[in-house]
């Protein structure tokens, strides 16, 4: 059974469904609602107990006046766009290649090899901390951005060609067996029948690893944990107020909404596409 439509419910029903609505909403943004204020406070009217609610007065961009001008937090800001970028382009790339091969062919050991792509993402990721930390010292690649690149891109693509195969495998395989029969290559298949098709698939599962990536912080204090220019910005937040003498709460709340936006952005840029790939193949019955 499906829900009936909204149009069809009793007026006292649409209206208390929409004022529910509003409420979990305003709930749910409460938290950013305050940190959003106290991040037009200032340092001294935070610690004088301007906190919650209360409207900044005077407003001041005091805090992101220092959240910008900080180095060591700037550069983790960039330094996250050069790692969660080319992490999304390989996980995505290459679980969409895998999950081509793995739901349109045919082949001995296949379901063992989606097994193993599917049981990564059953591990947890602490167990790995110590085996990760001594390969990124062996490959000398410690403490910079690759290792935070070569990790993410591993450990994100069996999650990814666990999406992509699923997607991939709705396909109507005569489109594929046509294809053969004019004579166009495997190669051609992909790129001109495949990758077309399932490009809101690509897109949800960007945001989505985007999203996954941008905020980590533990893996970021792991492999980075002297380096500004290697760590993310959740992790950079910790040198935001580094070196003073007293709560500048107003700073990391300018930080924190900064270290929010991107993928907030993102979601908005690809939202058509985002939904279309979390709905792709969906049909009633």
């Amino acid at each position: 059974m499906y829900p009936a439509p909204m149009e069809t419910w009793k007026p006292q029903s649409r209206t208390l469904y929409k004022i529910s609505v509003i409420v979990v909403l305003l709930l749910w943004l409460l938290p950013l609602i305050i940190i959003m204020l106290a991040s037009f406070m200032t340092a001294d009217q935070l610690n004088t107990g301007g906190r919650g609610l209360n409207l900044p007065n005077p407003f001041s961009i005091e805090g992101y006046r220092t959240a910008f001008t900080n180095q060591d937090f700037m550069a983790s800001f960039m330094n996250s766009f050069l790692v969660v970028i080319p992490v999304t382009a390989i996980s995505v790339c290459l679980a969409t290649m895998a999950g081509y091969g793995l739901s349109k062919y045919r082949f001995r050991g296949q379901i063992l090899i989606f097994a193993i792509f599917v049981g990564g993402n059953f591990v947890p990721f602490q167990i790995l901390m110590v085996p990760v930390l001594r390969l990124t010292q062996d490959l000398g690649i410690y403490n910079t951005r690759w290792a935070l690149i070569l990790f993410h891109g591993a450990f994100q693509t069996g999650f990814c060609v666990f999406f992509m195969r699923n997607f991939i495998a709705q396909l109507p395989s005569e489109l594929i067996e046509a294809a053969r029969v004019e004579g166009a290559n495997e190669w051609q298949i992909f790129r001109r029948i495949v990758l077309p098709l399932v490009v809101p698939a690509m897109s949800a599962l960007a945001v989505l690893i985007f999203t996954f990536v941008w905020n980590d912080f533990f893996w970021s204090l792991v492999l980075t944990p002297a380096s500004p220019e290697g760590m993310l910005a959740p992790a950079g937040l910790n040198n935001i107020i580094k070196g003073r003498f007293y709560n500048a709460w107003n700073v990391l709340a300018a930080g924190s909404l900064l270290v929010a936006l991107p993928p907030v952005l993102m979601f908005f840029v690809l939202q058509k596409q985002f939904i279309a790939g979390l709905t792709l193949g969906a049909n009633k019955g």
